[in-house]
C-alpha cells in the first residue's frame, strides 16, 4: 500500500471537513428524529460548491473527476453526515454533462453549480420489471413538439427535495427493436411543474429516514428539448449516472467504516468498554484487535477496501 495514500486529496478532505464540522451529530440525529430534510446542510454543500464538483468550470463548477467527488463523499460520512440526502446531484450530473446538449448545459449547470436548482432524483426503477431496466413499461409517446410520458416508478428518492429529475421511458416499443437495450430515451423533467401537470408522488413508509416514493404518470407532455442526446440511446446514457452512483456508494460506505471505527476506538480509549464491563460482569470484554490501525493511524481493515 502506498505510503503517500493519505496525502491524496488532502485539501478536498480538510474542507469538507470544516464545513461537516459546522453540523454536529446533534443537528443529524434532530432531522432524523423529525422524519425531515438536512436542508441547511445541503444548501451548505451547495454554497461551498462542493455538489457542483463534476460540474466543468466554464459551466460554474469544479471541474473535478469522479474520484473527487468520491472524496467528497466519503468526507461527509466520515463526519457523520448523510450523503445519501444529496449524492443523487452528482451521478445524476454525469448524465447531463456527458450527454446534454449544449443548449441544456448552458442552461441548467450554471443554476445547479450555484445552488439555484437541485438535480437530486433520477426516476429509473418499476415495480414490474426487476432489474432488467430494458423491459420499463413506461412509455414516452412523441405528439408534435411534445412528448407524452405514461407508466410507473418506484423507489424514486428526494422527489420532494429536488427540481429536476432524470427521467428513462421506452420511446420504441420492445417489439419493434432489434436490440432490447435500443428505443430508450432520457429526458430532464422539471418536478414541480410535472407534479402539476400528469406527475404524481406517494411517499413509501420505510425504516429509516430516507424520502422516496412511487411516481405514476397520466399522460404527462414534457417538451421535446427536454430530451437528452439522442432517441433511443438512453440506456446508454443512463449507465453515465448508474456507474457513477455505484462508485460514490462505495465511497460512502468507506467513510461509514471509518466513522464507526473512529467512535468505537474514541469509547475505548475512554474506557467505556471497563465501565461496562464493571457495569455488567458477566459480559466479556470485547477483542479490540478489529481496531488494529497502520502507521498513519488508519483502521487496517477499511484502509484495505478503500485501496480497491
Amino acid at each position: 500500500m502506498p505510503e503517500n495514500l493519505h496525502e491524496d486529496h488532502t485539501e478536498i478532505r480538510d474542507g469538507v471537513r470544516a464545513l461537516c464540522a459546522q453540523f454536529p451529530d446533534e443537528y443529524h440525529r434532530k432531522v432524523d428524529a423529525e422524519g425531515g430534510y438536512p436542508e441547511e446542510f445541503v444548501e451548505a454543500l451547495s454554497r461551498e460548491g462542493w455538489l457542483a464538483a463534476l460540474i466543468p468550470e466554464e459551466y460554474g463548477g469544479s471541474g473535478l473527476g469522479l474520484t473527487e467527488a468520491s472524496v467528497i463523499m466519503e468526507e461527509i460520512n466520515r463526519a457523520g453526515g448523510n450523503s445519501g440526502a444529496c449524492h443523487g446531484q452528482m451521478y445524476n450530473m454525469n448524465t447531463l454533462v456527458r450527454h446534454g446538449s449544449e443548449e441544456q448545459r448552458r442552461r441548467y449547470l450554471p443554476r445547479i453549480a450555484a445552488g439555484e436548482l437541485r438535480l437530486q432524483s433520477m426516476g429509473v426503477t418499476e415495480p414490474t420489471t426487476g432489474t432488467d431496466t430494458t423491459k420499463i413499461k413506461t412509455t414516452a409517446v412523441k405528439k408534435g413538439d411534445r412528448y407524452a410520458i405514461s407508466g410507473q416508478k418506484v423507489w424514486i428518492s428526494r422527489v420532494h427535495h429536488s427540481d429536476l429529475m432524470i427521467l428513462l421511458a421506452r420511446t420504441t416499443p420492445l417489439a419493434e427493436v432489434s436490440r432490447k437495450a435500443d428505443g430508450l430515451s432520457i429526458f430532464l423533467v422539471d418536478i414541480r411543474e410535472a407534479l402539476q401537470n400528469g406527475m404524481s408522488a406517494r411517499p413509501i413508509p420505510n425504516m429509516v429516514n430516507h424520502e422516496t416514493n412511487e411516481l405514476f404518470f397520466d399522460n404527462l407532455e414534457i417538451p421535446q428539448e427536454n430530451l437528452i442526446g439522442e432517441e433511443g440511446k438512453g440506456f446508454r446514457y443512463i449507465l453515465t449516472g448508474l456507474n457513477a452512483e455505484r462508485a460514490l456508494i462505495a465511497a460512502e460506505c468507506i467513510g461509514d467504516g471509518y466513522w464507526f471505527t473512529d467512535r468505537v476506538t474514541k469509547y475505548v480509549s475512554e474506557g467505556g468498554l471497563r465501565a461496562a464491563h464493571r457495569a455488567e460482569p458477566r459480559r466479556p470484554v470485547p477483542d479490540r484487535r478489529g481496531l488494529h490501525r497502520d502507521r498513519g493511524g488508519e483502521p487496517d481493515a477499511v484502509q484495505g477496501l478503500r485501496a480497491l
